[in-house]
């Protein structure tokens, strides 16, 4: 039996593909192997390119699989490889350059060069490209959660950010295509569904008639889903047809993930963000008038070019003022080819390192006063597993739907069940609780 070992760096919608790409070969007959503990004939790494880091550890990545099995067929996909082909090709023992498109070819090229050994070049202008490549992932090893990519590419073009150059233009699934697998993924037994994407809130802006909204209250008719997350929206794609969503429908959860990226307008200007401070801070009113309690975590960029002191402390304000549940925060690293590495005003490392840390300070504040407000409250979770660092402890992790992370006494049988928990103590990353009960029987395990 043929042998493949996949590596995937990057975001959620790269260990999407990585599935999808996954399916391909397993109908071929292939087996999955441990990238780092066996040698397989296929080795498969899907890249990233967001910071020039991730194109230095794709390479180190693409030579190991070398070194690996120097006589296996070596393939790379992904971001990287759409934007730099001729340089990864450039790496002795590469045989096999795809981009973020046909995928679905992988196969047939793979067939090919196992006869020929000529390596191929199989990127496509990716710009060109106005449909999204279905790819179907019926299932994922040891998740609760499932992930359901709806959309590919993105129209903005921050100055910050390679991200249109490697995945294109915004292109959104079919929606009865993404209904289809909700119910697929209903069956295999997973009770929540995250929808992803490049944009993912750009969901239908190249179709007639249809958008998010019209999407999510789709998905609330599925039958025996109980939780859609988002896995990340822009501030002004949540209008009032959104809001009302947010507002009636009995899945969406109360956490939603929506990137500020800065919180000054001079600096969100020249990031070409679509907004103001003051229209976002407007539109966090709303969506907690729609759903109270809801937890709002946000992406944000530190030391972006010209940030002057004032116009950082701005921001801290504002975000103070907004009261994040939790806070991704990056410094600022030039992306060779954008707008924003050109520009004069960069901002010093130590500055840069300081306003981070004193962030990431204020994100642990605001997570511990969100999670406190639950306190001596009833949170239904749906445990991963077993607290990490404590196995065979009898503590089992998951999260709310408003996405405190929980830990309670339980047993491995309800992993993946609905379980009703109390919280007895708020923690930064993780509170504490009590099993109450377990709601329902995984159907996971007796769908399979």
């Amino acid at each position: 039996m043929p042998s493949v070992a996949f590596y995937t760096l990057g975001c959620k919608v790269n260990f999407y593909d990585t599935e999808a790409i996954w399916q391909l070969f397993k109908n071929e007959g292939y087996d999955q192997v441990d990238f780092d503990e066996q040698t397989a004939d296929v080795y498969l790494i899907n890249t990233c390119t967001v910071t020039n880091t991730g194109d230095k550890k794709s390479r180190q990545i693409i030579r190991r699989a070398i070194r690996r099995n120097p006589e296996a067929i070596v393939a790379v996909t992904g971001c990287y490889a759409q934007t730099s082909p001729a340089e990864i090709l450039d790496i002795p023992g590469v045989d096999l350059v795809i981009g973020t498109q046909d995928r679905d070819k992988i196969l047939p090229y793979v067939n090919e060069i196992q006869e020929s050994r000529q390596p191929v070049n199989a990127v496509r202008n990716i710009m060109k490209t106005r449909v999204f490549e279905e790819m179907d992932v019926p299932d994922f090893a040891d998740r609760t959660r499932a992930f359901l990519k709806i959309q590919d590419g993105c129209n903005n073009f921050c100055t910050f950010c390679i991200i249109p150059w490697s995945r294109g233009l915004s292109r959104s699934r079919e929606a009865n295509s993404i209904i289809q697998q909700a119910h697929q993924l209903v069956h295999a037994g997973y009770k929540e569904i995250v929808l992803t994407g490049i944009h993912t809130g750009g969901y239908g802006d190249d179709m007639e008639n249809y958008d998010l909204t019209d999407l999510l209250w789709d998905l609330d008719k599925v039958e025996g889903l109980e939780r859609i997350r988002i896995s990340s929206i822009e501030a002004s794609q949540i209008d009032h047809r959104m809001l009302d969503v947010i507002k009636r429908s009995d899945k969406l959860v109360r956490h939603f993930h929506i990137p500020l990226q800065a919180g000054d307008d001079t600096v969100l200007k020249r990031m070409r963000r679509k907004y103001t401070t003051e229209e976002f801070y407007n539109k966090m009113l709303r969506i907690r008038e729609a759903m109270p309690d809801v937890a709002i975590t946000t992406d944000i960029i530190v030391g972006f070019p010209g940030e002057t002191d004032e116009m950082y402390r701005n921001g801290y304000e504002l975000m103070r003022k907004i009261g994040f549940s939790e806070m991704h925060v990056f410094p600022y690293s030039k992306r060779t080819g954008t707008p924003a590495a050109r520009m004069e005003d960069q901002v010093d490392e130590e500055i840069k390192n300081a306003r981070v840390h004193e962030l990431i300070d204020l994100s642990e504040q605001m997570q511990l006063e969100y999670a406190e407000q639950f306190v001596g409250q009833v949170l239904d979770v749906i445990p991963e597993g077993e607290a990490k660092g404590r196995e065979g402890s009898g503590k089992l992790h998951g999260y709310s739907d408003n996405y405190i992370q929980l830990v309670f006494d339980g047993t491995m049988d309800m992993v993946g069940k609905v379980c009703r928990v109390k919280v007895v103590e708020a923690g930064v990353n993780e509170s504490q609780a009590t099993l109450v009960r377990v709601l329902e029987e995984n159907l996971k395990s007796a769908a399979m």
